[in-house]
């Protein structure tokens, strides 16, 4: 379990990280992940990939835990001011000051975007957007349809264009 633990802690994690967006947060529902798998090793089927399941495990207990009203209270965003060594592998050798600040803003404007949107699109989007999963395996992951996934994908980046351009655009005079 130690070496199983070491090989998906990282990829967990980061997972719940994006899913949550709050560092202790994500602490705690990657404890929770690993707890989970411990109760239900007996179930692990050695010839498959254990990843999809692993991620299934994760965005589920990340579901609870935005369904729950203690996440609703305790989200916001994470700074990266308490976290240098974080800050420093972030930044790109090639980016002025300036360009980095401006991608900097630009990501944190998406990620409050994102949280305006409806979990199922929402959750659509960090999957395959951040997590680099298909909409096959999506589909499989949230119990949907790959269909559903596409029209859940498509509402939600139309969703996000008008938030941000909302946000741009600013109030009318």
């Amino acid at each position: 379990m130690g070496a199983f633990f070491d090989a998906y802690f990282p990829h967990i994690y980061g997972l719940v990280f994006r899913l949550l967006g709050h560092e202790a947060a994500a602490e705690d529902a990657a404890q929770e992940v690993f707890l989970k798998v411990h109760r239900a090793i007996g179930r692990l089927d050695p010839e498959r990939d254990p990843g999809p399941w692993l991620t299934t495990i994760a965005y589920n207990v990340c579901r609870d835990r935005w369904r729950s009203s203690a996440d609703k209270m305790s989200r916001q965003s994470s700074s990266l001011e308490h976290q240098p060594e974080l800050a420093n592998r972030l930044t790109h050798p090639d980016e002025s000051p300036e360009d980095s600040v401006l991608r900097s803003e630009r990501a944190s404007l998406v990620r409050r975007a994102l949280d305006q949107l409806p979990e199922q699109q929402r959750e659509v989007v960090l999957l395959h957007d951040y997590e680099g999963f298909t909409h096959d395996e999506v589909a499989t992951m949230i119990g949907a349809t790959h269909a559903a996934v596409r029209k859940r994908y498509s509402r939600a980046l139309a969703s996000l264009g008008v938030v941000l351009k909302d946000w741009l655009d600013g109030p009318a005079s």
